[in-house]
C-alpha cells in the first residue's frame, strides 16, 4: 500500500477526553502512511496520556505549553500552524468545540488551529447527550459551515459514562482516511525542515546503568496549614518524572519519591509518595540507609519547600478568624544526606545531585554544590522563558565538584535528563574502577615484618 502522506507535516491535537490514549495508535497510523507528525496537547489530555508517552513516537517536541518556546527559540505553536499541511484534533472535547468556535485560544491545540491556514479535520468524542446538546450542534455547525472544518462524527458504542448510544471517538482509519482527503491535491506547505519544528535530538544511549540502582525525587512538597490548606510551590514533576523514565529507558533499577506532580508517572520504578518535606525525609532515610540493596546515586529534582507553617492547626481556620503565619525553616535534607554519605566508610558512596532553582543569577550555585556535599549541581534559572516550572524544555549549567561548569543550550527536558545522566554513569564507573585499582594495590602489596637476621 502506498504512502499517502508521504512528506506531510501532520499536527495532532488532543483534548481531555478518556479516548485520549486512542490518539497514541492514531499518531502510529498516520505515520504509517508516511507523515511527519507533531503532537500538540491540551492540559486535561495531559492527565489522560503524558506528554512522554507521544514523545517516544514523534520526532518533535510534544507541544503542551501555550508560552512555551521551542529549543531553538521559536514559538511552538505558531510554527506547527505555520508549517502543518493539516491539523487533526482527536480527540475533540465539547470544550474544544466551543473554544475553536468562538475563536478562543486558551492551550496549544486552540492556538494553533487559529493559526493555521490549513486544513483542520476534527474528531469530537464526549457523552451523546453532550453530542447532542444544541450548543454542541451549533459549534459543529460553524466549524463545518463557517470555518471549513471536515467533521468525522462520533460513532455508537459504549460510553465512559457506562451508557450506551453516540459519542464515542471515530474508527481511527477513517479519521486517517478524513486527513488524506484534506490534503488531496495540495502541495507540501513546508518541504524544508528548517521551517518545520526541530527534530529532538534522540541519541541513543547504551544501557549503561544496568545493575544500577538509583533514587529519584520529583514534584513539590505542601506543608500543611491546617487539614485543607497548605504552602505549595510551582513544582509540576516534569524533570523528575524525565529523569526516571531515562533511567529505566538505561536499565537502572529506580526508587521514585514523588510529591504532588501534574504529569503521568511512568511504570516501572518502585513508587514511594509523599507530601511533606517531613513525609519526604523520612522517605530518603529508608531508600538511602535502610533498604536491601546500596544505592548508587541520589538525583534529587524534587522541589522541596524551605519553609513550613510552626504551629499547623489541627482544625480548619476559618475565614472570619483572620491568620497570621509564623513560619520555620523546614531541615535541608540533601546536605544532610551529603553528610551522613560523607560518615560513611562500609561502602562506596553514592553519587549526589542537587538542583537548584535560582532568579536572575547563578552566582550561588557553586556555593550550594560545596555547602551540600554534592557530586554534580544542576542550576538554572526558572525566570527565564522555557526554563521555568511545568515547561517541556530547560536551560540548565551543571556545576561538578571538581570545580568545572558546563552551560547547556535550551534542550527538552528529557534531553536535560540524559546528559546528567550521562555524567552519573560516567562517575559511576570511574568510581568503580578506583575502588578496584585500590583493591588490586592492596593485595598486591608486599607483607612487612620484622624478619630474622
Amino acid at each position: 500500500m502506498s504512502a499517502r502522506l508521504e512528506g506531510r507535516l501532520i499536527g495532532l491535537g488532543v483534548t481531555g477526553s478518556i479516548a485520549a490514549y486512542k490518539a497514541v495508535e492514531l499518531l502510529r497510523l498516520l505515520a504509517a502512511e508516511g507523515a511527519d507528525v507533531v503532537v500538540l496537547l491540551s492540559p486535561a489530555a495531559t492527565r489522560f496520556v503524558g506528554p512522554l508517552t507521544f514523545a517516544a513516537l514523534s520526532p518533535h517536541p510534544v507541544e503542551t505549553d501555550v508560552l512555551a518556546l521551542l529549543p531553538d527559540g521559536r514559538i511552538g505553536h505558531i510554527v506547527v500552524g505555520d508549517s502543518a499541511d493539516a491539523i487533526v484534533v482527536a480527540p475533540a472535547t465539547a470544550h474544544f468545540l466551543g473554544s475553536i468556535a468562538n475563536g478562543l485560544a486558551g492551550d496549544v491545540v486552540t492556538a494553533a488551529c487559529l493559526a493555521t491556514s490549513a486544513p483542520v479535520v476534527v474528531a469530537p468524542a464526549m457523552d451523546g447527550d453532550m453530542w447532542r446538546h444544541p450548543a454542541t450542534a451549533a459549534n459543529v455547525a460553524r466549524l463545518r459551515d463557517d470555518f471549513g472544518y471536515a467533521i468525522v462524527e462520533p460513532a455508537s458504542g459504549r460510553l465512559a459514562s457506562g451508557q450506551t448510544g453516540i459519542g464515542r471517538l471515530a474508527e481511527l482509519p477513517r479519521i486517517v482516511d478524513a486527513v488524506v482527503a484534506a490534503v488531496a491535491g495540495r502541495a507540501v506547505r513546508a518541504p524544508e525542515a528548517a521551517a518545520r519544528p526541530p527534530v529532538v535530538d534522540r541519541v541513543v544511549r547504551d544501557a549503561d546503568l544496568v545493575g544500577r540502582r538509583l533514587v529519584v525525587t520529583a514534584g513539590g512538597t505542601r506543608e500543611p496549614i491546617d487539614p485543607v490548606r497548605f504552602i505549595g510551590n510551582r513544582s509540576t514533576g516534569k524533570m523528575g518524572v524525565a529523569l526516571t523514565q531515562a533511567a529505566l529507558d538505561r536499565g537502572a533499577d529506580v526508587v521514585l519519591i514523588a510529591g504532588p506532580v501534574e504529569v503521568a508517572l511512568p511504570e516501572g520504578p518502585t513508587l514511594i509518595r509523599i507530601e511533606s518535606a517531613a513525609e519526604l525525609r523520612t522517605a530518603l532515610q529508608r531508600a538511602m540507609f535502610d533498604g536491601p540493596r546500596r544505592i548508587d546515586a541520589l538525583v534529587m529534582a524534587a522541589a522541596v519547600a524551605d519553609f513550613s507553617p510552626a504551629r499547623p492547626s489541627p482544625v480548619k481556620v476559618h475565614r472570619g478568624e483572620g491568620l497570621t503565619l509564623q513560619l520555620e525553616s523546614t531541615p535541608d535534607l540533601l546536605a544532610e544526606i551529603g553528610r551522613q554519605v560523607a560518615d560513611r566508610t562500609d561502602a562506596p558512596a553514592p553519587i549526589l545531585v542537587g538542583f537548584a532553582a535560582e532568579t536572575g543569577s547563578l552566582d550561588r550555585a557553586a556555593e550550594k554544590l560545596r555547602s551540600k556535599g554534592l557530586d554534580l549541581l544542576v542550576a538554572n534559572d526558572v525566570a527565564e522563558p522555557g526554563s521555568g516550572f511545568g515547561t517541556e524544555t530547560n536551560r540548565v549549567a551543571i556545576l561538578d565538584a571538581d570545580g568545572t561548569r558546563e552551560d547547556l543550550p535550551l534542550l527538552s527536558k528529557r534531553e536535560v535528563a540524559d546528559r546528567i545522566l550521562d555524567r552519573i554513569a560516567a562517575a559511576l564507573d570511574a568510581r568503580d574502577e578506583a575502588a578496584q585499582t585500590a583493591a588490586e594495590a592492596s593485595t598486591a602489596a608486599p607483607a612487612h615484618g620484622s624478619g630474622h637476621g
